[in-house]
């Protein structure tokens, strides 16, 4: 599914990734992780094609990225922040969208699900960050791509709202899917992810499940586990 193999990229005198090799499978939800300039937004946007390496190679669904666009026409993306021109409609991004993308959706019964009718006519500058979010999951997971990332996709979430997100995401799997997620909430990383993908420095200090992380570090739970390697890390 997703093959790096020796990926730097620097902003400036900044090294940003370096010697960074990584392999994700086809199938399941794999969370990246690391502390805050670890590397993780770099490493999604070069997956994405939005930042461009300095060197290394790097493929997706078994060929390379460099110089081919085309294959971000099979990933769904959410990003972090849904930065919406504020005055158009829902209805009217869900549409354009639709016009940019070509594909078949399936957006009305995710617009049912998270209870989005009520806002369709509402301009996007009007809505709370919450329900932005919620937009953002309809045009994320409104097409059939076997590739999904999701850049810290609970953020605004009310619990029930999370909990639909959840199910969202478990139903994708099923489907045979991958799915990249970066998030801060540990919580939704060990109920979701059948492995995590840790980076520290530019480059992967573990990749493996969490029973596997809990083993290394000698920790009862994840939280704990995380925290070591955290402190390992700083202190080694």
């Amino acid at each position: 599914m997703i093959q790096i193999e020796n990926l730097h990229k620097k902003f400036g005198k900044n090294q940003v990734l370096s010697h960074l090799d990584l392999r994700i499978d086809e199938g399941g939800i794999f969370a990246v992780l690391g502390p805050n300039g670890s590397g993780k937004t770099t490493l999604i946007k070069s997956i994405l094609g939005m930042v461009v390496p300095n060197k290394g190679n790097l493929s997706v669904l078994g060929a390379s990225i460099r110089k081919n666009w085309k294959y971000r026409q099979e990933i769904d993306y959410l990003p972090q922040i849904a930065n919406f021109p504020g005055n158009l409609k829902v209805k009217e991004l869900i549409r354009m969208i639709k016009d940019l993308r070509q594909k078949p959706s399936n957006e009305q019964e995710l617009i049912t699900l998270l209870g989005l009718e009520p806002f369709l006519d509402k301009k996007l500058g009007t809505l709370s960050g919450g329900t932005k979010q919620k937009v953002n999951i309809v045009l994320t997971f409104m097409f059939d791509s076997p590739l999904i990332i999701l850049d810290e996709p609970t953020t605004g979430l009310d619990p029930a709202s999370l909990l639909k997100l959840k199910d969202l995401i478990q139903k994708e799997k099923s489907k045979g899917k991958t799915i990249l997620i970066t998030t801060h909430i540990m919580q939704f990383v060990e109920e979701m992810a059948d492995e995590i993908v840790y980076l520290l420095e530019g480059n992967i200090y573990f990749k493996g499940t969490i029973d596997e992380l809990m083993a290394k570090t000698e920790q009862n739970d994840f939280e704990h586990a995380i925290a070591a390697i955290s402190t390992h890390t700083t202190n080694a």
